[in-house]
C-alpha cells in the first residue's frame, strides 16, 4: 500500500527508484549565495494538477498537486508553497480509507527545500513528519530533534517531482540517465532515472507527445525490471506528467492526468 499511497501523491520517483543504501555524505558549510540556481520555465505559482488513479479497471483514488504563493521564507529567501494529497475513492474507503497531505516550502531559485511536512492516515496507519533543512549548512533537522547531513540542494519527496521537471532535456538520447539526492525516512538517497525515447500516449483527457523515463535499477529494489514502471511527460515547457504505469505484486496502477489549472505555457504536446 505504501507504493499505492506513493503514486497518489505523483512520487512515485522516489519510493520506485530510491538505492537500498542510503548515502552518508561528508560536506562543509555551504554559503547562500553559492546554493543552487535553476533557470527553467516549467511551472509557475498558481499551477494545479489533479491525477486519477486506477487499480486494474477501477478507479482507487486521486490526487492534486497545487504551487501557492507564502510569505515564509528560508534563510531569508523566497519560498513556493507546494501541497500534494492523495485520498481514495468510493468502495476503496470502505475497506482502506486513505487521505494523505504532503507539504513542501521550496525554494523559488534554487528548486530545493527547506520545510517539509507530511501526514499520512491509510487505514488507520499514520504518519507524521516534518523536516527542516538548513541547506547553507548541509543538513536537515527533524521534528524528532535529529540532525543529518545532506548535499547541498538535496531534495524532499514533492520537491523532487519539481526539480525533475526543470531537468534540461534539450538534444536529449535515448538512454540518457539523470541523477540527484532525495532526503526521506531519515536518509539520504540517489535517484536515477533513464530517457526511454518519444511516444504519443492517450489518456482520458486527451492524446499527448510525451518523454518516455523508466528507472536505473538497482539491487534491491521494490520493482524488479524496467517495465514494471514507466511515466510520460508532456514533450513541451510544462514537463507535466500524463501517464504513471506501475506492475505491482497483486495487479497494475497506473496514475494518469485528468485536470489542469495555472500552466506557465501552453499545454502544446496535447495532439488531440
Amino acid at each position: 500500500m505504501k507504493t499505492f499511497i506513493a503514486l497518489i501523491l505523483g512520487t512515485t520517483l522516489v519510493y520506485a527508484f530510491k538505492t537500498t543504501v542510503p548515502q552518508k555524505p561528508h560536506f562543509t558549510s555551504t554559503p547562500t549565495s553559492d546554493l543552487p540556481h535553476v533557470k527553467h520555465k516549467a511551472f509557475q505559482v498558481g499551477e494545479k494538477l489533479r491525477y486519477r488513479v486506477t487499480y486494474g479497471f477501477m478507479d482507487a483514488g486521486e490526487a492534486t498537486l497545487e504551487l501557492k504563493s507564502t510569505t515564509k521564507k528560508g534563510d531569508g529567501r523566497e519560498l513556493i508553497h507546494a501541497v500534494g494529497i492523495g485520498k481514495t475513492l468510493g468502495g476503496f474507503n470502505t475497506f482502506y480509507r486513505v487521505f494523505d497531505k504532503y507539504e513542501t516550502f521550496f525554494d523559488k531559485s534554487g528548486v530545493f527545500p527547506w520545510f517539509f511536512k507530511r501526514r499520512v492516515d491509510e487505514g488507520g496507519y499514520k504518519i507524521s513528519q516534518d523536516y527542516s533543512f538548513k541547506q547553507a549548512d548541509n543538513k536537515v533537522v527533524t521534528d524528532k530533534g535529529k540532525t543529518f547531513k545532506i548535499p547541498s540542494g538535496t531534495q524532499d519527496m514533492i520537491s523532487a517531482f519539481y526539480y525533475a521537471r526543470t531537468l534540461d532535456l534539450s538534444n536529449i538520447k535515448k538512454g540518457k540517465t539523470f541523477e540527484f539526492k532525495v532526503f526521506m525516512d531519515d536518509e539520504v538517497f540517489n535517484l536515477k532515472i533513464r530517457y526511454l525515447g518519444t511516444e504519443n500516449i492517450s489518456v482520458r483527457k486527451g492524446t499527448f507527445k510525451c518523454f518516455k523515463f523508466g528507472p536505473v535499477m538497482q539491487k534491491g529494489r521494490y520493482f524488479k525490471k524496467e517495465e514494471d514502471v514507466n511515466f510520460w511527460i508532456t514533450a513541451d515547457d510544462n514537463r507535466i506528467p500524463v501517464l504513471v504505469k506501475a506492475n505491482i505484486p497483486v495487479g497494475s496502477v497506473k496514475l494518469q492526468l485528468v485536470e489542469w489549472n495555472g500552466l506557465r505555457n501552453p499545454l502544446s504536446s496535447k495532439v488531440k
